[in-house]
């Protein structure tokens, strides 16, 4: 892949590489609280379901966002 390439100069501000962990966790947290509402009412009457932002926040994940750069200035970022 000596071609690889960002075609947009957006990168991560932390130095972590993924979120994959802390998605999962999220995604696990989501499912298990919708299923204990699912499992306490009747659903399609008293359903009020769970949203992704209740259960995790995504500032406290490894990555704050993203922000651009100088691709001119940190061509270095510019490789994948």
């Amino acid at each position: 892949m000596s071609r690889s390439r960002r075609h947009t100069a957006i990168c991560g501000i932390s130095t972590a590489r993924s979120e994959k962990a802390d998605k999962r966790q999220a995604h696990r947290r989501l499912r298990a609280r919708t299923r204990a509402v699912a499992a306490s009412i009747r659903p399609e009457i008293d359903a009020v379901w769970p949203v992704q932002r209740e259960v995790s926040d995504p500032w406290d994940m490894a990555k704050d966002g993203k922000v651009p750069f100088d691709p001119i200035r940190y061509p270095q970022l510019m490789r994948k």
